[in-house]
């Protein structure tokens, strides 16, 4: 194996799935439905996905929109109770098949969870059926030599959560001075604040 040349292959096969991405009305939608949220907006995702899931619901509430991140796991075991009020829910799963998601989100309507963007890729994904609206990642190959792990479809998942995130943000009419009142530690701190570390 030459190194470069599949650490080359990797970083191509990414760029590849994210490019591929068609970004149309879904996208849209799936911004009115964060923008309207009267209560926090909620992410999911399990394994790799769920990690993703965490990231967007960290720029989220840097970026003006309060979000909290549930476990699938977890809200089998009570965690569920963080849906209040009209809370809206992003739920990544590549698959759309992921046992733990599908059932957080059957549940989660008897609590009066409100609408389900769904971010995923397999077109006979369960997830699909479940949500108001799918964000579709696409057909993704994924570069691993076993053809197993992870890497263009996350790749592709931050990406598009990075594209809601920073579309919201600047509907909001979000400034750098109000970025700096949730983000006042480290050097985005000092930036946001026009100081020098």
């Amino acid at each position: 194996m030459k190194i470069q040349e599949r650490v080359s292959a990797v970083l191509k096969a990414e760029a590849r799935a994210i490019e591929n991405v068609i970004v149309g009305p879904a996208f849209e939608d799936a911004i009115k439905i964060l923008y309207h949220c009267t209560g926090h907006v909620l992410t999911t995702g399990m394994g790799k996905a769920g990690y993703v899931a965490k990231k967007f619901a960290a720029t989220l509430c840097s970026t003006g929109t309060p979000a909290v991140y549930v476990h699938p796991g977890e809200a089998a075991h009570g965690d569920l109770g963080v849906i209040l009020g009209n809370a809206s829910i992003v739920a990544f799963s590549t698959s759309g098949k992921t046992r733990e998601v599908l059932e957080m989100l059957a549940l989660g309507r008897n609590l009066g969870l409100g609408q389900v963007i769904g971010i995923t890729s397999h077109p006979d994904s369960a997830l699909r059926e479940l949500s108001d609206v799918v964000v579709d990642m696409g057909q993704i190959e994924e570069p691993c030599p076993i053809g197993m792990t992870p890497s263009a479809s996350i790749a592709t998942m931050l990406a598009i959560s990075d594209g809601l995130a920073l579309a919201l943000l600047e509907i909001r009419g979000f400034s750098k001075e109000d970025f700096g009142m949730r983000h006042h530690g480290g050097y985005l701190g000092y930036r946001a604040r026009g100081e020098t570390s």
